[in-house]
């Protein structure tokens, strides 16, 4: 029974991993669905750079409206595309699938390293476990608890945050 609803997820879920995927990569199309759905996001100037069963790196821009008093990008700004970055990737995983999985952030802890005075990326490199995750709820339909990492860098490569993110999935109750 349980290589059956694993099997029944992946056919399911295929098409809309790609479909997010592809969505995510057309600029414009991505800044429209920002706009409806997060439209802070659209304001900061959030891009995907990549994404793909493997990772997800979001790029966020040091501009007027995103920085603080002291020159560099607002720390929010750099958390939202932070949790972009896992969220992503949890979005492909759940949208649309059956049964429904709930998603939600239950902890967030952060560090600092250095100002962010250009575009920072946030990456996150643990998606094929997310995945793995989110498949082991829907097999037990027990809530499963996954802590995701997501490493900004300027475009030399210094670090300058390190966040971390605790994401809870759980099957929807059917009525």
């Amino acid at each position: 029974m349980t290589d059956q609803k694993l099997k029944i997820y992946r056919q399911a879920q295929a098409p809309v991993i790609r479909k997010v995927n592809s969505l995510a990569r057309k600029n414009f199309l991505f800044r429209l669905l920002l706009l409806r759905v997060l439209p802070m996001g659209f304001l900061a100037g959030l891009k995907v750079s990549r994404l793909d069963e493997e990772a997800c790196s979001i790029t966020v821009p040091c501009k007027w409206l995103n920085k603080n008093p002291f020159r560099s990008t607002y720390f929010a700004v750099l958390s939202m595309a932070a949790e972009m970055s896992t969220g992503l990737p949890a979005y492909s995983y759940t949208w649309g699938c059956q049964p429904p999985v709930s998603m939600l952030i239950t902890g967030v802890s952060a560090r600092f390293s250095k100002k962010a005075g250009s575009i920072a990326t946030f990456t996150f490199s643990n998606a094929a476990a997310m995945k793995l995750a989110i498949e082991q709820c829907i097999i037990s339909g027990e809530g499963v608890v996954f802590e995701c990492e997501s490493v900004g860098t300027l475009k030399d490569g210094k670090e300058v945050a390190r966040f971390k993110f605790t994401w809870s999935f759980r099957v929807k109750p059917q009525n």
